[in-house]
């Protein structure tokens, strides 16, 4: 049973892995002949069986189960996807009637939340109803920039309500980088198949026009102006229909919803939340499981401790609830004998533990840690109400495949692996290896023995999550065992128990425990951000390779090995070359540059044999600048860690715009730096946090590894006073880089527009051809006049921009300019991550989305 578990869930991770699905009758097929199969290994008599038959018949069982596995994730997959947004319908005002699913959050300038279409109110011309998927990821938004979402603005969003709305939308689309977060996959685990916005102020005949003039739009996709158009008698005004639509699942998110509201009340009580209760986004976290309101510093200090799995509805929570709800059900069912005559006292608690757990997942939002331990109780309580305990291997395995066969997404879950490597590594270490107690034990002796059991338990479970930590986050906190060991209890036994209770006491009660509940968080804080500070407290490392983590984790095994096995220190040697993994450099001579997909927006990460570049770090994300909101610590900071890359040589920050110098104060506060080049003003923030700074000018050039870089933008008098004449805009001023390597080159162009490419044309009419170029200004019509183009003559052009970006880029006019002269466009919202490999024996291109097929991209 557990090979057959594990080959199930196997099967589900390896058709993550796949480019395409198979077709859907092809995936019930393969499901009932291998159900067939299964049924037959199970039925196969053993009779004289030798050991041949036997391994035979478990081989097939193991198949069996890999094949289903593999079956049902591609039949789910198939069923998810058909609910698409058709590409006619991306970035066009339409009108849904649905209902708020689940428990909104509040973001900056709005509120985001999921909404469940009940019927579409716009119609084609031939008055058919337009199709739209049934979950939607919205946000809603205040008009003014700078506003939050307690604007007069914004509707109050509450879970079960009914509302009609104009939602403008778009097809799931995400960043795609190496060892990148893929929110495409995300949204499908979700089951959302669409994401977009509110547009409260659309009437039906400023949404046709909209729709057929969406400034917004994706150049080349054409669009059914006839399909379109909206039935002018269709009522577009946005309002809510009912305060609240009755459902199992409203009235949880509404609970949800009301514990929260009530948490933030008491503990900001009438001021500012970060001023007076700044953790109060952990308790709202333990309690319902909802962790948007943690701010990102306080997460780099969770994460950095190793704690960040307490500051969740863990495991260990809903454990401890559940054994409290079981043990007060068996202390009362058993004083009263006639109850017991009925029905034991071991049963009611098992029954009483599961609801308890039950209530508590729902309650939380149903997470994969909180799911495995609910099904791992449910499992044991069905056993001890059928009088057939099973090892807690089999436990595991059975929780395990109820988990995939739910969600067959979260075998890509990093929580999904903590969570069941956490849980085994406990039964390995612990079964069959109790110090059990002796009669004339004094309590010393049995605190003792608790006090090793735990540190038993506590090594076990970091290091066995140390190589899926590295594999999954490229660094592993040294200090985690310290940091746990104060934690663990004080968080599971104290703080939540006194948040649960807080949250549903009245009065003056639950005040005083969700404010002792917050103490006790801000003192663990304090001592935790202490900690982090120290510079041994955490280890980086680059991706390490598949071979170099199964050895490790062969080496935990072994580590870990009871008593008896022989030289159990060797585990330690199989766990090196994990650690000793080498990062990735060009050979000399050689460059090689990583145009990362980070929206609208810059950012190419540039290796030689002996120097890492970065040229702009990519954009702020939202109106306002906000700790993690940013192309730098969002995509660059985690792509550098995972390469292994822990130190900038340089960093060029083209202009001051917000595309292309939003994550440069992220970068430089994460990793050293050690020069930044930039036009920016000197008293400009980004300049005041460089160790290092100079300003780019035309002329400027160095050699490293055998790579030439020289800056070819602006001239020095573009930083001159401007005496009253209009000044030099930032665009103008944009840095432009010449990368050369093997007699090939890329020119980084930044943000230059017509009148600056004419300067670099007469400057250096015979130098200016390249083999690859940026193209300038992300496609806008103002730049790559056809002087320039025919002046650089590049083989490959790169467009970084936005999916269905605001402003439109690039433009169809500029892509024709690049078709005319047979110049191929590659572009980050299409193909992701680009990386140019520039040697002497050519220029090599290749793209993330065709190198990393995965059958959910573009569907």
């Amino acid at each position: 049973m557990r090979a057959a578990c594990l080959a199930f869930t196997a099967g589900a991770w390896w058709l993550q892995q796949r480019a395409l699905l198979m077709p859907e009758e092809a995936a019930l097929l393969l499901g009932a002949s291998a159900t067939c199969l299964a049924i037959a290994a199970s039925r196969w008599r053993r009779g004289e069986a030798s050991r041949t038959r036997s391994i035979a018949r478990r081989a097939m069982a193991v198949s069996a189960a890999f094949a289903i596995g593999f079956a049902w994730a591609s039949w789910r997959a198939d069923q998810r996807l058909a609910d698409a947004l058709p590409r006619n319908l991306e970035g066009q005002d339409v009108v849904v009637i649905g209902t708020v699913a689940v428990l909104p959050a509040i973001v900056e300038r709005g509120v985001r939340f999921e909404f469940t279409v009940e019927s579409v109110e716009t119609r084609a011309a031939n008055g058919k109803r337009l199709t739209v998927p049934e979950h939607l990821a919205l946000g809603w938004y205040a008009p003014r920039a700078g506003a939050d979402a307690s604007d007069a603005s914004l509707p109050h969003i509450e879970a079960g309500q009914r509302w009609r709305l104009t939602v403008r939308m778009k097809r799931p689309h995400g960043a795609a980088n190496p060892f990148g977060f893929d929110y495409e996959y995300w949204l499908l685990e979700e089951g959302l198949r669409a994401t977009g916005y509110v547009r409260p102020g659309a009437d039906d005949e400023g949404a046709a026009a909209n729709a057929s003039a969406n400034p917004s739009a994706q150049p080349g996709h054409e669009r059914d102006t006839q399909q379109s158009a909206t039935d002018s008698r269709t009522d577009t005004k946005t309002r809510k229909l009912a305060d609240f639509v009755w459902s199992i699942n409203h009235v949880i998110e509404r609970a949800r919803s009301r514990l929260r509201d009530r948490v933030f009340a008491i503990l900001a009580d009438g001021k500012p939340l970060h001023e007076n209760a700044p953790y109060a986004g952990v308790i709202v976290a333990l309690i319902v499981g909802d962790q948007r309101a943690i701010s990102q510093s306080d997460w780099i200090v969770f994460n950095r401790t190793g704690i960040g799995h307490l500051v969740s509805i863990s495991g260990l929570h809903v454990s401890m609830l559940a054994a409290l709800g079981a043990w007060l059900a068996f202390a009362i069912w058993r004083r009263h004998p006639a109850w017991c005559a009925r029905l034991a006292a071991h049963k009611v608690a098992a029954l009483a533990g599961t609801a308890v757990a039950l209530g508590y997942c729902l309650l939380a939002g149903f997470g994969v840690p909180a799911q495995r331990t609910l099904y791992m109780i449910a499992v044991v309580a069905l056993a001890l109400w059928m009088h057939r305990m099973s090892s807690v291997s089999r436990v595991l395995s059975i929780a395990l495949v109820v988990v995939v066969a739910i969600d067959p997404w979260a075998v890509m879950g990093a929580g999904f692996w903590l969570s069941f490597a956490a849980v085994a590594s406990i039964f390995y270490v612990t079964a069959g290896r109790f110090e059990f107690a002796e009669a004339d034990d004094t309590w010393r002796d049995r605190l003792v023995r608790s006090f090793r059991t735990a540190v038993r338990v506590q090594w076990a479970v970091t290091l066995a999550l140390t190589p899926l930590t590295l594999l999954l986050f490229y660094q592993v906190s040294m200090i985690s065992p310290i940091a746990n060991a104060i934690a663990i209890p004080l968080v599971s036994l104290v703080v939540t128990p006194l948040s649960l209770a807080g949250a549903v006491m009245p009065g003056f009660i639950g005040v005083w425990l969700l404010h002792a509940a917050h103490g006790l968080v801000a003192l663990l804080a304090m001592w935790l951000a202490w900690l982090s500070a120290a510079p041994f407290a955490v280890w980086t490392g680059p991706a390490p390779s598949a071979w170099a983590f199964v050895c490790a984790m062969i080496g935990v095994v072994w580590w870990l090995a009871p008593r008896g096995v022989p030289s159990r220190w060797v585990g330690a040697f199989w766990m090196l070359p994990m650690f000793a993994w080498p990062a990735d450099r060009p050979t000399i001579g050689t460059a090689r540059l990583t145009a990362l997909d980070i929206g609208q927006g810059t950012a190419v990460l540039i290796e030689t044999r002996a120097t890492r570049v970065l040229y702009d770090t990519g954009p702020q994300y939202g109106a306002r600048p906000t700790a993690g909101n940013d192309a730098g610590s969002r995509i660059i900071v985690p792509y550098l860690r995972a390469r292994g890359i822990d130190r900038l040589d340089a960093m060029i920050v083209s202009h001051n715009d917000s595309d292309h110098s939003g994550g440069a104060l992220a970068i430089l506060q994460s990793l050293p730096v050690d020069i930044v080049r930039s036009s920016l003003a000197i008293e400009s923030a980004i300049v005041r946090a460089s160790p290092q700074h100079r300003r780019c000018n035309a002329g400027q050039q160095w050699t490293s590894g055998g790579v030439n870089f020289e800056l070819m933008h602006p001239l020095p008098e573009a930083y001159a006073p401007h005496d009253g004449n209009a000044p030099v805009k930032p665009n103008a001023k944009s840095c432009v880089l010449r990368v050369e390597a093997g007699g090939h080159s890329m020119l980084l162009t930044a943000d230059i527009e017509k009148p600056q490419e004419a300067e670099l044309v007469e400057r250096n009419r015979d130098s200016l051809r390249t083999d690859v170029l940026l193209v300038p200004h992300h496609g806008s019509r103002t730049s790559s006049s056809d002087r320039f183009l025919d002046a650089t003559n590049p083989s490959i052009a790169i467009v970084q921009s936005g999916y269905l970006n605001r402003f439109g880029h690039p433009r169809a006019e500029v892509l024709a300019r690049y078709a005319e002269r047979a110049i191929p466009v590659l572009r980050n919202d299409a193909d992701g991550a680009i990386t140019v490999t520039l040697a002497a024996n050519g220029v090599a291109i290749e793209r993330y989305r065709e190198r990393h097929p995965r059958y959910w991209y573009g569907r």
